[in-house]
């Protein structure tokens, strides 16, 4: 099969040709049809990545068909429209069984390796080991994945839409709907306006948000944000804790979300939380060695900040209750698909993402 191929950090992805396994016992082969150009493959590729690793076909934000099941695999059949699961969900380990969190423990240490859960890879080229990313390793024609990494959803939903609830989509969504639990008639703030921010943004919509403030450096993804639900659109920069503050009496919002990776922006969305009772979520993914400065008195005088990874969505349960919301016209998804492109272009997907243009870049597969 034909696959993107980081083969050193820093430089361009291969798309090359490379050899595919089998599925092993609980494994399942996925003919791929489209996916999702997010920030993680970039900032792995870049070698910025502490945990990063080196061959291996990268992309986690797929969805496609089932076209082959190993031994032992139940839940999925050839002809199964799925979304793929950077975060799986087993359903038997202490965290699955527990509501609190979404971080299941089943194939963890195996999964940051680089492998599938025996330890090995299915990808090889001329005999040489290449590794998977996140589980996923979907910038391919094909990917071998665990079934329990794999969301089964309605073949209704367009595969160029429902990819996107593989990371970004769900994981903003979720923070809003999961994590935070927005209570209705509230007020949130949200920083960032990209895929995970607009997500948020349906979310605290969905959620019954009396007041959506939105913030980002871009007018163009600030009105993106107004057509998922925002009320108030702010351009992003010093003063922005200010300006929040005066807009809710002084108090804060209810809710406030951090969708950059900022470490200085996760600090304006905790001062801008509310006295009392505010409650600051952070989405995005900070910089290797990067801290969160914190003033204690924001938490003692009622703040909390709470981290969310994949918008505490257990995967194979919540996933196409996302979809089937989307399918329902809850959500709307066109507008986050900004630029569809071939397997051949996936390094121009990243390009346009440094540059901003637009909020996802779809490859399509077939």
């Amino acid at each position: 099969m034909r696959a993107a191929v980081l083969e050193r950090f820093g430089e361009p992805l291969a798309v090359q040709e490379v050899e595919l396994a089998e599925p092993r016992a609980g494994e399942v082969l996925v003919r791929l049809a489209a996916c999702g150009v997010c920030h993680t493959d970039l900032y792995t590729a870049s070698g910025a990545d502490p945990s990063g690793y080196a061959p291996a076909v990268l992309g986690h934000e797929g969805a496609g068909v089932v076209e082959k099941v190993g031994e032992g695999v139940g839940s999925l059949a050839p002809g199964d429209h799925v979304v793929t699961l950077f975060s799986p969900q087993c359903r038997e380990c202490i965290h699955c069984r527990d509501e609190r969190t979404n971080l299941c423990l089943a194939i963890r240490e195996e999964q940051n390796k680089g492998h599938l859960p025996d330890g090995t890879t299915r990808i090889s080229r001329d005999g040489e080991e290449v590794r998977h990313f996140m589980g996923c390793s979907t910038f391919a024609e094909y990917t071998v994945m665990p079934k329990i990494a794999l969301a089964k959803i309605d073949p209704e939903a367009p595969f160029e839409h429902a990819c996107l609830f593989a990371c970004g989509l769900s994981t903003g969504l979720g923070a809003a709907i999961n994590t935070a639990a927005v209570r209705a008639g509230s007020t949130c703030a949200v920083f960032g306006a990209g895929m995970v921010g607009l997500g948020a943004v349906a979310g605290c919509r969905l959620q019954g948000a009396e007041r959506i403030i939105c913030v980002d450096l871009s007018p163009e993804r600030l009105e993106l944000a107004r057509g998922q639900g925002a009320t108030d659109l702010l351009e992003g920069g010093e003063g922005t804790v200010e300006r929040i503050l005066e807009m809710t009496g002084g108090f804060g919002a209810d809710y406030t979300f951090e969708a950059t990776g900022s470490v200085a922006v996760m600090r304006q969305a905790l001062e801008a939380a509310r006295m009392g009772w505010g409650l600051c979520t952070v989405a995005g993914v900070a910089g290797k060695g990067e801290t969160l400065d914190v003033v204690p008195r924001l938490l003692i005088t009622g703040r909390r900040v709470a981290g969310s990874s994949f918008g505490g969505v257990k995967g194979r349960d919540q996933v196409p209750v996302l979809i089937d919301r989307y399918l329902a016209g809850e959500i709307d998804v066109a507008p986050f698909l900004s630029h569809r492109i071939a397997l051949d272009e996936v390094n121009r997907g990243f390009e346009l993402m440094e540059a901003q243009d637009g909020i996802r870049s779809v490859i399509e597969l077939s």
